[in-house]
């Protein structure tokens, strides 16, 4: 009875997809329309209206969170539905793999490597090999698994080199001798399994008649297979998920899964969830605006019955402080549940500390805050080590990081001489050093050596330019650019490199040095308690997904930072697209975006300009503001707004991407059809405003 009182409460298009028998089912669910709602109900449904056995039921999830939400709603609503079995993908492959261990090849108590597991066994095959190399071909191993790849196929798409097949057989057969698996094994050994024992196959099709799946467009290739696998001409499948919101192609999450669903799955429905309960139409508008640009999508518009709400605002900075001053007027002047959404961590340094200072509690959304984060921490270190060489804590800390050879007892024979140097780490290293092993000895004395001579440096110049040089030279930087996970990797890259950004405003003398320590260690003692209470929230818009706030400020909307540099693939660049239609529908009532025209990377001052995708929304759909007053039309804004198209002689056609006053003069930038971006003083070169119809 209570799932039919839920069908009641459910809108046309939700009630059908509950209802739904009969053939593949593919729920198409836009943001904030109710997903999660709508399988659980059709859960509940399926046990207490149609009398269907609960363990015949398998539903698939992403996460342990997810799955262990929809055990609990369904099971609500009918108590029966604890018995369907609802599990991760990689828990559902370990669950089939134990229970039929011997026809996989594996003993029932096989053990589950994780990536550090695996790093460790191939160095046991290749012990001469860096971790960093080792590292990289875990990945490898791991992607190839991911795409249902075994050594002797066509690893090309994974690696062009011809070394990859030699160390994954070599990897394999030796995780095979000791008889455990990895993570890829989880899911491609079910695979294989399945395929090749059609008992095995027929009985598991026998006992899941019908298999939902959630979050169907974060699915890879194996994941795709492995549903293949369990379903026949009887098996009932519903697949939900949102073409749009496919950001996790990093991972190896393949979106023309759910493009090609009904190609895979002939007699598929398709049942659009349309109807958005989050925003206000102004938000949906422009998220709508820039996500249909893109060419694989199966199509849908948002809409709500939400009435009002503000036109969403679009301000055009100077730089990063001007940007944060802009997020912090907005909070105080009128207070309430905001997000400040960033394509990198690396960019919450600025807001935290400005945070910090205008005592406005925040939390930050999976990550540390940027003074905890290890790579930091390490760098922190050297600099605290170079202004202070008694610092034994921070030498401790990197003395033997990356790994030199100088282990626990050589280092406790450098301390054990500290006494007699008056605590001095470098002297007592120096002296202590013809008392250590050759290899820790020449360690200990080159790494001695390098602080000093960075000690001795100290006295002009950038801060900025020693921290880099002196963390390169230590092999730091080296170490966290070859993490295990290459997405973590960039992410510590990213946050030394805005460490190093913080230290280009100090003099690199010994005043400079101990003016940016202190500072930095006042941002620390000063941190607000991370609270579920905070009004701010700090997060990077990949994490946003599955969250909703009142207010989203969404912040550095430029070129080369979002869309991401470097890489023109349009796959990536619909990819962004999506990530940019995540990031604005995580908003309900109102909606900021940021972009500014200078940024300082890697300790300098660069140019910027505004994100292709600020070019895809129609102007009118965009209120411009200021740092100086929000609400405000930027200077010459009304002569050339941004999004509008001109002609040019020279260069042909092409859309506004900026338009602001340098001193007295406007200067419009245009991004042109041929990818050429160029900026101009209208007073001297005259640009044609033409229809956008017009091209």
């Amino acid at each position: 009875m209570a799932a039919r009182a839920e069908l009641e409460t459910l809108n046309p298009a939700q009630r059908e997809a509950v209802l739904h028998t009969g053939g593949a089912l593919l729920i198409l669910a836009g943001a904030g329309s109710g997903k999660t709602r709508v399988i659980t109900v059709k859960i509940a449904y399926l046990i207490g209206e149609l009398g269907v056995d609960p363990r015949s039921i398998l539903a698939v999830t992403f996460t342990n969170k997810a799955a262990a939400e929809m055990r609990a709603r369904a099971a609500a609503m009918e108590p029966a539905a604890a018995d369907v079995m609802i599990r991760t993908f990689h828990s559902f492959g370990a669950w089939l793999l134990r229970r039929n261990a011997a026809a996989a090849g594996l003993d029932r108590g096989y053990a589950i490597y994780d990536d550090d597991d695996v790093i460790s066994l191939l160095r046991t095959i290749y012990p001469d090999e860096p971790r960093g190399g080792l590292a990289r071909y875990a990945r490898q191993i791991s992607r190839a698994k991911d795409y249902t790849l075994r050594p002797g196929d066509d690893l090309s798409l994974i690696s062009p080199g011809p070394e990859l097949a030699e160390i994954y057989r070599a990897y394999q057969r030796r995780l095979d001798e000791i008889g455990n698996v990895d993570f890829g094994d989880l899911i491609l050994k079910p695979v294989e399994l399945l395929r090749a024992d059609e008992a095995i196959r027929r009985r598991t099709r026998q006992r899941y008649r019908y298999v939902l799946v959630d979050e169907y467009q974060d699915s890879n290739v194996a994941q795709y297979e492995l549903l293949k696998q369990l379903c026949d001409e009887e098996t009932y499948l519903c697949v939900v998920g949102d073409d749009d919101q496919s950001i996790y192609r990093f991972r190896g999450a393949e979106v023309r899964n759910i493009l090609t669903f009904s190609e895979s799955f002939p007699g598929t429905m398709v049942i659009k969830l349309e109807q958005n309960y989050r925003s206000t139409g102004p938000i949906l508008d422009v998220a709508s605006a820039v996500v249909q640009h893109n060419l694989g999508r199966l199509g849908k518009t948002l809409w709500t019955e939400r009435t009002g709400g503000s036109e969403p605002s679009l301000a055009l900075l100077r730089d990063q402080d001007e940007e944060v001053d802009y997020c912090l007027d907005l909070i105080s002047r009128e207070p309430r549940e905001t997000a400040i959404l960033y394509r990198t961590n690396a960019q919450s340094r600025l807001f935290e500390s400005a945070l910090i200072r205008a005592g406005i509690p925040y939390r930050i959304v999976g990550s540390l805050r940027f003074y905890e984060r290890e790579e930091i921490k390490d760098a922190l270190a050297v600099l605290k080590l170079c202004a202070n060489p008694r610092d034994e804590v921070s030498f401790r800390r990197i003395v033997n990081k990356p790994a030199r050879g100088i282990g626990a007892k050589s280092l406790e024979t450098v301390t054990d001489a500290l006494s007699d140097h008056g605590g001095d780490v470098l002297e007592a290293t120096a002296a202590a050093a013809a008392g250590l092993s050759r290899k820790a000895g020449a360690a200990a004395r080159a790494f001695g050596a390098t602080i000093r001579r960075a000690r001795e440096s100290l006295g002009g110049g950038k801060l900025s330019d020693f921290t880099e040089a002196l963390v390169r030279e230590l092999g730091l930087w080296e170490l966290h650019a070859e993490g295990q996970d290459p997405i973590v990797a960039q992410s510590k890259v990213e946050n030394l490199e805005e460490f190093v950004n913080a230290a280009s405003l100090y003099p690199a003398t010994e005043e400079g040095l101990a003016e940016f320590l202190e500072l930095v260690e006042l941002d620390r003692s000063r941190e607000a308690d991370e609270s579920l209470d905070a009004e701010v929230t700090l997060i990077t818009m990949h994490n946003t997904k599955g969250l909703e706030f009142d207010r989203v400020i969404v912040t550095g909307l430029e070129e080369g930072l979002f869309p991401r540099g470097g890489d023109e693939d349009p796959d990536e660049i619909e990819e962004e697209r999506r990530l940019f239609y995540v990031a604005v529908t995580r908003a309900r009532d109102e909606l900021f975006l940021t972009s500014c025209g200078y940024r300082r990377l890697h300790g300098r001052v660069m140019d910027f300009v505004p994100s292709r995708f600020l070019g895809e929304i129609p102007a009118e759909l965009l209120r411009h503001a200021t740092a100086g007053g929000r609400g405000r039309q930027a200077p010459g804004g009304e002569e050339y707004p941004v999004g509008g198209a001109v002609y040019h002689d020279d260069y042909g056609m092409g859309v506004v991407t900026s338009c602001r006053h340098s001193g007295s003069e406007l200067v419009v930038q245009v991004r042109f059809e041929t990818g050429r971006v160029a900026k101009f003083l209208p007073r001297y070169t005259p640009l044609e405003k033409v229809s956008g119809d017009d091209w």
